[in-house]
Formats: structure tokens, C-alpha cells, sequence
């Protein structure tokens, strides 16, 4: 299982990073270990003072494949979820000045905690309303409709350099509104009303 993050997908959020809006899709990798379900804590990590959150739209792959056309890519998922990208924005920033791979700033153990999954069209996927709520106030609010790069586009240029099995998820990119989380938070994800994701800050 793969978990597969795309980047600056979301024109505000570029502009809050100070960073170029990019011509094609921008991934990373996360490890499986960083995968945090069924809501379980977070343990805010002894190497970072500067752990932020990203909501995003997750997508799980129901069928493996590869250069697939964005016309067909509807076809490889019918799950979606919410998910937090966490990041250690200071060790990210020190690796970024010295023109070093900042993997460790968003790979390390549990900084992709996942919600519940449930079924979804392609349709659907495109006009999903999303939010996260730290100690029940809204910090980040987001559109699938205002991503960059659609899922089925996504979903399309990823195949054409990774071979995407069954159960590989696909974090979408994150709207503005990242800060900071700290020890006691409660971060809830909404898509729509519904709550998917629960993840308590320790």
C-alpha cells in the first residue's frame, strides 16, 4: 500500500507558502507507517516544534493500473475520505534552505491519520465541500470544484510514473488555512456535514 500526496493543488494555499503555482500535478510518497486509523492520537514528535495540519480529500484505489487515461480514471476508485498531511514545517524549511529532499518533514511515523471511508462516484468526488475544526472552530474550509488538478487528473499523470494497486490512496492537496497543532487539540474532519475524521493531539 502506497500513500501518495500531491502538492500545492489548491491556488490559495500555493500563495500562503509563497510558492509557484505548478503546470503539472507535484507528488510525494509517504511511508505505510505513517498511516494513523480508526482515530487514534498523534504524537507530536520530539524532532520538530512546528508540526502543522493539512486537511485533504483521500482517495482509495479499487483497481490497480497504470498510464491510465483521465477519460477512465473514474474507474479505479468509489472511496473517499478525509485526511490530515501533517508536517514538521520547521525541519521541512531547514531541508528546503540547504536544497535537501524533505522527506522526513512529511514521512515520519503517523502524520497521515485517515477518517472513515465511504462510497463515492466520480461525479460526486468533484463537487465535495470539506472543513477541519480544532476544538470545534473551522481553521481550514475547502471545494474539490476549486482543486488545480481534478482526482481523474490526478489519478492520470501519477499512473504514468507509479503503478497504482488496490488500496493505494491518493491525498488530494490541502486548501489555505495550515497552522500549527498542539498538544491537547481535537481536529475533526467534515466532508459536508458529515464528520469522517477524528484525531486528538497528545
Amino acid at each position: 500500500m502506497k500513500i501518495i500526496c500531491i502538492g500545492r493543488n489548491y491556488s490559495e494555499h500555493a500563495k500562503e507558502m509563497k510558492s509557484e503555482l505548478p503546470s503539472e500535478p507535484v507528488f510525494f510518497m509517504k511511508p505505510d507507517t505513517a498511516l494513523l486509523k480508526e482515530g487514534a492520537p498523534f504524537y507530536l514528535p520530539d524532532f520538530s516544534r512546528e508540526i502543522h495540519h493539512e486537511i485533504e480529500l483521500v482517495i482509495k484505489i479499487s483497481k490497480a493500473g497504470k498510464n491510465i487515461g483521465e477519460a477512465f480514471a473514474h474507474k479505479y476508485y468509489d472511496e473517499i475520505t478525509l485526511g490530515i498531511d501533517f508536517t514538521a514545517r520547521d525541519v521541512q524549511a531547514r531541508c528546503k534552505e540547504k536544497g535537501l529532499p524533505w522527506e522526513k518533514a512529511k514521512g515520519f511515523d503517523g502524520s497521515a491519520p485517515i477518517g472513515n471511508f465511504i462510497k463515492a462516484t466520480g461525479e460526486e468526488v468533484q463537487e465535495m465541500k470539506f472543513r477541519l475544526d480544532i476544538n470545534g472552530k473551522t481553521v481550514q474550509s475547502g471545494k474539490s470544484s476549486d482543486m488545480i488538478f481534478s482526482v481523474d487528473k490526478i489519478i492520470a499523470y501519477v499512473s504514468g510514473f507509479v503503478t497504482l494497486k488496490v488500496g493505494d490512496l491518493i491525498f488530494t492537496g490541502t486548501p489555505e488555512g495550515v497552522g500549527p497543532v498542539k498538544e491537547g487539540d481535537l481536529l475533526e474532519g467534515f466532508l459536508g456535514e458529515r464528520k469522517l475524521l477524528t484525531c486528538e493531539i497528545r
